[in-house]
């Protein structure tokens, strides 16, 4: 595996099945799970088609066990830690954001909305139709012929067009304008980028060279909140992961997040969950043990 964070650990499933911004791989039953036995995010996002078996894992805050047929959508952010293997067979399908938004731009404002739903119980005609493609892919992959990733771009848009019908993606976030909607995606991007140190929707307004009003007023048509609770809501996603997954104090955690400092911290989640940081962190995990 390939390590590229030194707070919690990032495997490059890519890199590791052979290639740069999209990759294949499968986990047989006989295979050793032991590499994603601690807690780590994937570079990049991934599809992952439980076809046999069961499986039993954390995301982020939550333990799962989940049964064949199902998929599972993860994003770049989440942490996950798999805790034993059932008889299953799963095939992983890991791209980059790059290798994708050329292609989806036009037809989804919010592609990634789809990976909001982390696990998607599928029925056995279901399963066969998400295969048909990812199959496909898996043989453009190996083949390695000229043109492989204009032909394995089109078939992961056929396949995430059909994960999004599973979940229901509603067809206005589909249809949105293309200004919104490269607006939306511009946003999502910087967000991700720069939610540690960049907490104003200003700051951001500023990078897309539109005004702050008319930035909230595109994100909250088009994700249904305000551009600042989405920013808010990043950071305190992060603040959890950390506070659940990591050993770190109160104070680093404050600096992780540049935090002016634990205090703010403090006050900042307990405005948004009704609890402490401490008191969170203690509940969660008592959860679990």
């Amino acid at each position: 595996m390939t390590l590229t964070d030194t707070i919690i650990p990032v495997y490059n499933l890519m890199t590791c099945s052979g290639g740069t911004n999209f990759g294949v791989s499968r986990c047989e039953p006989d295979d050793d799970f032991s590499d994603f036995q601690e807690p780590h995010r994937n570079e990049g996002y991934s599809l992952i088609l439980l076809t046999r078996g069961a499986i039993e894992k954390f995301i982020d805050f939550e333990k799962y066990y989940i049964e064949a047929p199902a998929l599972i959508s993860m994003s770049p952010e989440q942490v996950h830690q798999y805790v034993k293997s059932y008889d299953a067979e799963l095939l992983f399908i890991s791209f980059n954001r790059e290798f994708l938004m050329g292609e989806v731009q036009g037809w989804m404002a919010c592609w990634e909305c789809m990976f909001g739903h982390v696990i998607q119980d599928l029925d056995a005609s279901t399963m066969e139709e998400l295969l048909v493609y990812a199959r496909l892919m898996e043989e453009e992959f190996a083949a390695n012929k000229p043109q492989r990733d204009s032909l394995i771009r089109n078939l992961l848009n056929a396949f995430i067009i059909c994960c999004a019908r599973l979940q229901s993606i509603s067809v206005p976030v589909m249809q949105m304008d293309s200004t919104q909607n490269k607006l939306v995606r511009q946003f999502k991007y910087q967000v991700d980028t720069h939610f540690r140190e960049k907490t104003m929707v200003a700051e951001y307004a500023d990078m897309l060279y539109v005004t702050p009003g008319h930035l909230n007023e595109v994100i909250k048509t088009t994700v249904g909140k305000t551009a600042k609770r989405v920013i808010d809501e990043k950071r305190l996603t992060e603040a959890k992961r950390l506070l659940f997954w990591g050993n770190y104090s109160m104070k680093e955690i404050a600096w992780q997040l540049k935090f002016e400092d634990d205090s703010y911290f403090n006050r900042f989640f307990k405005k948004h969950t009704g609890h402490t940081p401490y008191l969170y962190q203690r509940t969660i995990r008592e959860k679990y043990n």
